[in-house]
């Protein structure tokens, strides 16, 4: 009987009484079904899907902020330790040490801490591990031995009336400090990608320090005035009237956290240098935001501080670890206590995924001016090859401008004309020059708003005014915004779908930055995924080994046009902060450029060559094969025959299913459909590339089904649904018939409610069965 039993049952009957009775308690320690990852985001088209969370049949919690052990169960179909492979995968990404799996007749227990004789053992169900039990071997492995570190670690986290507790990764970023603070570390970094909440580890961090008294007065330093004025709005506002924020260069000590500008507390003459009004002793902690840039500089300004306060604890926050020969954050911190890349964000579903569009214009390969050639203000231009490093900078070709802003324009007429776009350009003067050749673009839409389009630069009070507004997921305007370095840090573009690249950016740092402003996720705004547009040849920073994210399709240059590589890592990436360059003629601060002459050439042509299309694969590896070849290789490794193939289609209740599978294994449905047709179905375009058969139309697929006049076995009503269903299919594909939904919208509404189209078929299970039959019928030609 008990062979019978579900792992539901299983759990129920067996091994949570077991837990129980080890001293667990059932409402506070012990969480069944716990999902830990939202579900990679799959982009079809214009829409978009989940791959399956990952979920762990138990966790056990020591504390609520300390998960302890995970357990994986079976039924009795399964052999003990059958869940231990996939709860050593769970356990290694959680970070939890003790690991078990069941199938209800006893545990198999496996010891990450190193401290069991044996690795892995088989114990009985009624010797589960106490609380107490593991606790104590938790503490020996973390290096916790007194009870002045068991107060800090074990202080909770701070939960609000919504419940929302930190994500995994969150959890562990913030509990590694905590740990490492507790004996006595006293620099850490941590290392998060961009968009996946550094604030709220921050505050977490902070908050739990902070009551446990182990820190008492704390600072939280960061380069921008938005990332201060949002901290202080959102995460930290819990801490109320307890928290003030240093501005005006007044300093009132009575607080217990502060916030304040890197900028906002020193300066070149020491009168500026307000940190000093402190003593060096005055505060316990100190966390320093983006800690990638000039504070990892050891002559940087911003070091000072950090070296002035050098007896406080100090935690380092980033995106993009900084070293160079010049800069190293990893000197100052030592290595990541922690690291969460953009690749894991991805892949656990909680940053957007996104696909790249490259473009080469013709000149930027090299254009030569004719001998004595003037520009248009009579200079005479310099006889050299000018290429893309060049333009913009010490020569403007005024038509390249125009032709991005073309391209930028032609797209957002195919997709979406209000998308939140960034637009990063060389400098300032560039900046400008492309925010009005967008506005000539789009006048229809400027003409009713002129902050359809707006640039955000350090030098412009106006278009600075408008930031909150760009970000504000709830306005419209400004749609476009066009900077240069202003937005490549510090700004939660949670709704922003476009970021388009016409600047030299050498440094792999810069460019995680600006790629991190479209990897938020806004499921309230539809925000899923986002594209990229470059102009410059930037994107091959992508396949820098210290780049970790995977696109999902790049369009590359048309064969036999050689890409222009990126500049050598510059030392150009550490931009002042709350600056986005001088106003210049070339609107740059960049003192060698300032002295070279700059060249604007307005009569020549300047247009986009073809492109070709290559993808990036589910593991991130460029597909170097074509689309067919991939796409044939990627379904012969999951089914080896077309006859293995038809079988799992046929036997499948919903078609949809495999399409989803087909599109998690990496299969490009849709990146296929544009090459092959995209009037054939998935089904035909696999049967098709896959396994060399000659493909059949959606509309040549009805119509064979009518020919047989199959439906005359039904009633009027039915045969009409069912012809309706079939047209449906036609124009639009099998997964757009399988819902039930479908019988809600134009044409079926016609024929009543849902209710009476099921009635018209004698009942919902006869009309599933009708469906099924329609199905079978479309693919019997295979």
């Amino acid at each position: 009987m008990k062979k019978k039993l579900s792992e539901r049952d299983i759990c129920t009957k067996y091994i949570t009484p077991a837990i129980q009775q080890a001293g667990w308690d059932l409402h506070k320690q012990i969480r069944e079904e716990v999902t830990f990852t939202a579900g990679r985001i799959i982009v079809k088209g214009k829409v978009h899907s989940r791959k399956k969370s990952k979920r762990a049949d138990y966790i056990l919690y020591y504390k609520p902020n300390i998960p302890i052990a995970i357990i994986e169960a079976k039924d009795l179909e399964h052999s003990v330790g059958d869940g231990m492979q996939q709860a050593l995968e769970y356990a290694e990404m959680l970070d939890i040490p003790f690991v078990f799996s069941s199938n209800g007749q006893a545990f198999l227990q496996h010891d990450r801490t190193g401290q069991s004789e044996k690795i892995e053992q088989e114990i009985q169900l009624e010797r589960f591990p106490t609380p107490e039990e593991l606790w104590s071997r938790y503490k020996n492995w973390k290096g916790i031995v007194t009870e002045e570190q068991e107060k800090v670690v074990t202080q909770d986290y701070f939960t609000d009336t919504s419940g929302k507790t930190p994500r995994y990764y969150q959890r562990i970023a913030v509990n590694r400090a905590v740990e490492a603070i507790a004996q006595g570390k006293d620099r850490i970094l941590l290392v998060l990608a961009t968009g996946t909440g550094k604030t709220m580890i921050a505050f977490q961090l902070i908050w739990r320090l902070w009551k446990s008294k182990t820190k008492k007065r704390i600072l939280f330093l960061a380069d921008r005035n938005i990332l201060v004025d949002q901290t202080m709005s959102n995460d930290f506002k819990h801490f109320g009237d307890k928290m003030t924020k240093i501005k005006n260069r007044t300093v009132d000590k009575s607080y217990e956290i502060f916030l304040a500008l890197y900028q906002g507390v020193s300066g070149a003459e020491d009168w500026k240098n307000i940190y000093k009004e402190f003593s060096k002793d005055f505060f316990d902690l100190i966390i320093i935001d983006e800690c990638h840039r000039g504070s990892a500089k050891e002559d940087s300004a911003w070091r000072e501080i950090l070296e002035y306060f050098s007896s406080a604890t100090q935690v380092g926050l980033t995106a993009t670890p900084k070293e160079t020969k010049d800069v190293s954050n990893i000197d100052y911190f030592g290595e990541p206590l922690y690291t969460y890349s953009l690749k894991q964000g991805i892949s656990d579903g909680f940053l957007a995924p996104y696909r790249v569009i490259r473009y080469i214009l013709d000149k930027d390969t090299g254009w030569r001016p004719t001998k004595g050639q003037t520009d248009k203000f009579g200079e005479v231009i310099e006889d050299r090859i000018y290429n893309v490093k060049d333009f913009d900078r010490n020569l403007i070709l005024e038509q390249r401008t125009i032709a991005v802003a073309k391209k930028v324009t032609e797209y957002l007429k195919r997709t979406d004309r209000y998308q939140k776009t960034i637009i990063f350009c060389t400098n300032i003067n560039h900046a400008e020059r492309m925010r009005q050749a967008i506005a000539n673009e789009n006048s229809d839409l400027v003409a009713k708003n002129h902050k359809y389009v707006m640039r955000i630069t350090g030098d412009n009070d106006e278009g600075k005014a408008e930031l909150d507004n760009f970000i504000h997921p709830g306005s419209t305007y400004p749609v476009i915004a066009v900077t240069s370095k202003l937005m490549t840090t510090g700004v939660d573009a949670q709704t922003c779908k476009l970021i388009v690249l016409d600047s030299n950016i050498n440094s792999m740092t810069e460019f995680k930055q600006i790629i991190g402003r479209g990897t938020r996720v806004n499921e309230e705004h539809n925000k899923y995924s986002f594209t990229i547009m470059d102009f410059r040849n930037v994107t091959n920073l992508f396949a820098d080994p210290d780049f970790d994210g995977d696109p999902v399709q790049i369009y590359e240059p048309k064969e036999g046009e050689p890409p222009t590589p990126p500049d050598e890592e510059g030392d150009n990436e550490d931009f002042p902060p709350e600056t986005d360059g001088g106003s210049g003629y070339n609107g740059d601060t960049d003192t060698e450029q300032s002295k070279t002459k700059t060249y604007y050439v307005h009569n020549i042509k300047v247009q986009v060559i073809n492109e070709r299309v290559q993808y990036y694969a589910e593991d991130g590896q460029l597909i170097t094969e074509s689309l067919k070849d991939y796409t044939k290789n990627t379904v012969k490794k999951e089914y080896s025959s077309l006859d293995v193939f038809l079988q799992k289609w046929n036997s499948a209740e919903r078609k949809d299913a495999i399409i989803e599978e087909l599109i998690e294994q990496g299969i490009l449905l849709d990146e296929l459909q544009d090459e092959v047709g995209r009037e054939y179905d998935p089904f035909d375009l696999i049967c098709h590339i896959a396994f060399d058969r000659k493909p059949l139309t959606r509309k040549e697929r009805a119509m064979n089904v009518k020919k047989q006049d199959y439906f005359a076995k039904y009633g009027d009503k039915a045969r009409a649904v069912l012809e309706a269903l079939l047209d449906k299919y036609a124009d639009e594909g099998i997964e757009n018939i399988e819902s039930m939904e479908v019988l809600k919208l134009t044409p079926f509404d016609e024929f009543g409610s849902v209710l009476e189209i099921m009635k018209s078929f004698g009942g919902k299970k006869q009309y599933l069965i009708a469906l099924q039959e329609l199905q079978q019928q479309l693919y019997t030609t295979a």
